[in-house]
């Protein structure tokens, strides 16, 4: 510990006594809640999967830390908010972090070093990154004891904005600044792709391919489920929509507006916008036309959304090949995406996907990867833990300050260790609930 972590901290007085602190408590911790991740990847057995698949080209024979080891710490890391690779250099001696690692905790044997991290992150394979892809998917199929009868494949590009010179990084228009502009694939809450891309790039390239390997692979283990594929604009590729047609998958997929759609579009808007003048009050009706851009292979069934609101008219064109009435369309099976706005805000503000500021392009893929595996552990919390109760649907930070930041003072003898809680944490009952739900018994 450094000289200066040794000196008391003074605050104001209280009465007539001082008030001071020092970082010498000991066997502390502020993550006790952590362990509540240790049991959710123990059911799941992600990180022991991952280590298995990886590639690791160090001598079994002269490491102190094993791949397991070091990939705990990290996801673990990120999930408990510890968005840096520098923060395990005093992580590395937390009680619980060597716990989660599957250490007893002993100070003279701290967990792996940032520069140990470090050259993981740098050394990993485009094969080490291929195998993490699949375990995510392997882990989505794991969650159901059942088959689904129906899975609706969210797609979505958001920009990772990057502030130094890393490869593959260029400045992106629409966004106005430099960023990567990575592809995320979500099924209700469950993650299933996160995808690392330059940003000098049609928003849809790769999603076919990326579309058809996750389609073959939930088919392969459930033949009979029924897949759609749901999306905005940025993804309304021909090609996409013909091959969903090829492969009995659905689409329902955002249409951009442009003079042709307008044009077929104005008399439903003419008679909304003489709605609204005579009542005053919002107007809403749905329509559907037969249109084929230029560059299309053949018509397709598209929705059209004429409303008027307060703030002014809100046309919306959508593209299907669902038999649905045109607002079941829309409001069932469209509108319902904006979720993955959700999913994805979890990912780059909660889990701090977006710390992107390796130089190496597959290093920092990796980094994506790593948040990714952190949110497949809070996702099985809320998912099994929390069922039922008031954060059944929180976001993972909410989950992280609830139930994971908890205060402990750790004791260690020869038979077991005690994780002596705060009393004083107001959130008791949930936490006991959630270790009935997820230690097995």
């Amino acid at each position: 510990m450094t000289e200066c972590n040794r000196k008391s901290l003074v605050f104001s007085s209280l009465d007539r006594r001082k008030i001071q602190a020092a970082f010498d408590g000991g066997r502390l911790t502020t993550d006790a809640g952590a362990l509540l991740l240790r049991e959710a990847d123990r059911r799941t057995g992600l990180t022991r999967t991952l280590a298995e698949r990886m590639s690791d080209p160090r001598d079994p024979a002269r490491i102190t830390h094993d791949l397991r080891s070091i990939l705990v710490q990290r996801i673990l890391g990120i999930a408990m908010g510890y968005e840096d690779g520098n923060d395990h250099l005093t992580l590395r001696n937390d009680p619980v972090f060597q716990i989660l690692a599957d250490r007893p905790p002993d100070p003279e044997e701290p967990l792996a070093s940032p520069a140990t991290i470090s050259r993981l992150e740098n050394r990993i394979t485009r094969g080490s990154l291929a195998a993490m892809s699949e375990v995510l998917v392997e882990q989505f199929i794991k969650a159901h004891r059942r088959a689904p009868k129906e899975l609706v494949l969210d797609f979505d590009a958001t920009d990772d904005p990057v502030h130094g010179n890393q490869e593959q990084r260029f400045f992106h228009g629409y966004y106005d600044h430099y960023c990567f502009l990575p592809l995320y694939v979500f099924c209700g809450e469950h993650l299933l792709c996160a995808y690392l891309r330059p940003s000098n790039i049609d928003p849809a390239l790769h999603g076919r391919a990326i579309l058809k390997l996750l389609v073959q692979r939930l088919r392969a283990r459930w033949p009979k489920v029924r897949i759609i594929f749901r999306a905005d604009s940025g993804f309304c590729r021909w090609k996409i929509l013909r091959w969903c047609e090829k492969h009995d998958v659905g689409y329902v997929v955002g249409l951009a507006r442009n003079p042709v759609l307008e044009r077929l579009t104005a008399p439903f808007m003419e008679a909304v916008e003489a709605a609204f003048d005579e009542s005053g009050l919002k107007q809403r009706r749905f329509h559907e036309v037969s249109y084929a851009a230029q560059t299309w292979d053949h018509p397709r069934r598209v929705i059209l959304k004429a409303e008027r609101l307060e703030q002014g008219p809100n046309g919306r064109f959508v593209v299907t090949n669902l038999t649905h009435a045109p607002k079941s369309i829309y409001d069932h099976w469209y509108a319902p995406r904006g979720d993955m706005e959700n999913r994805i805000k979890e990912q780059q503000l909660g889990l701090f996907a977006d710390r992107t500021s390796c130089h190496a392009f597959q290093a920092n893929q990796f980094r994506v990867l790593l948040a990714a595996a952190a949110y497949v552990l809070l996702s099985h919390v809320r998912r099994v833990g929390l069922r039922g109760s008031a954060l059944a649907t929180a976001q993972v930070d909410t989950i992280r300050l609830m139930v994971l930041k908890v205060a402990a003072r750790v004791t260690i003898s020869c038979r077991r260790i005690v994780l002596h809680l705060a009393s004083a944490y107001p959130y008791q009952t949930l936490f006991t609930r959630l270790v009935r739900q997820l230690v097995p018994t």
